[in-house]
C-alpha cells in the first residue's frame, strides 16, 4: 500500500491487467480491505493495495515500518500508535479522514507495488457519493496516484502524497511531513500546532 512513488501511468488500468498471461502471477488472488470512511470524511486517503503485513492483520498500514501512522499521529496532535487499531480507526472518522486502496484485488508476490498483476479497482464513484462532505482525495505514493485522471473529477481537489512506505528511503520523514502537512491544511484537518505559516502555498489538481 503505497510502496512507491515512480512515475505515474498514463492508463492505470491496462497497466495492471492480465495481458492474457495463462500463469498466476502470484499464487492465489489477494483481497483488499473495506473503506473506512462516512459522512464527516473530508479527505480520502487512497492507497495502492495492502501489503502483506496489513492483509495478515487485517489493518490498514500494519508494516512497522510504514510511517503512515507516524505522519498522521504529528499531522492530527494524537499519538494514534498508542491506540488500538478501532481507536485508530474512530479518530481519523472523527476528524474527517478516510481511507482506501484503489485496487480491491490482486495477484502479487511479496508487497511491492512493482509486482501487482491483474488488478480489480475498487468503485471510487460509489464510496465518494457517500461523502458529501468530501474535499480533497490523496494518493499515497505513485502507484495509487496512477488513478489521478479518475479521482481527479471526483472531489474538487486531487493530491499525489510521497509514499508513506519504507521503499521510499529517498524523502526523510520531515520531508514527507511537509508534503502531506500541506494537503491536510487545504482540507482544514490539522491541528493547531502543526499549521502552515501564513503565505504557504500548495499545488494540487
Amino acid at each position: 500500500m503505497g510502496h512507491s512513488d515512480s512515475a505515474v501511468s498514463s492508463d492505470p488500468v491496462q497497466q495492471r491487467q492480465c495481458a492474457g498471461a495463462t500463469e498466476p502471477a502470484g499464487g492465489s488472488r489477494l483481497s483488499g480491505l473495506p473503506p473506512v470512511a462516512g459522512p464527516g470524511t473530508r479527505l480520502l486517503l487512497l492507497g495502492s493495495f495492502p501489503g502483506a503485513a496489513s492483509l495478515a492483520a487485517r489493518q490498514y498500514y500494519a508494516h512497522p515500518r510504514n510511517q503512515f501512522w507516524p505522519l498522521l499521529s504529528e499531522l492530527l496532535g494524537v499519538d494514534l500508535r498508542a491506540l488500538s487499531y478501532a481507536r485508530r480507526l474512530r479518530c481519523l472518522r472523527a476528524r474527517g479522514l478516510g481511507l482506501w486502496d484503489v485496487y480491491g484485488a490482486c495477484e502479487r508476490r511479496g508487497s511491492l507495488d512493482a509486482n501487482i498483476r491483474c488488478a480489480s479497482p475498487n468503485d471510487l464513484q460509489v464510496l465518494v457519493r457517500r461523502l458529501p462532505r468530501l474535499q480533497g482525495i490523496a494518493h499515497n505514493g505513485g502507484e495509487s496516484a496512477r488513478s489521478l485522471r479518475i479521482t481527479r473529477d471526483l472531489a474538487p481537489r486531487s493530491w499525489r502524497l510521497p509514499s508513506s512506505s519504507p521503499a521510499n528511503a529517498s524523502w526523510s520523514f520531515e520531508r514527507k511531513l511537509a508534503a502531506w502537512r500541506e494537503v491536510f491544511d487545504a482540507c482544514g484537518l490539522l491541528h493547531d500546532a502543526a499549521r502552515l505559516p501564513a503565505g504557504s502555498t500548495l499545488g494540487g489538481s
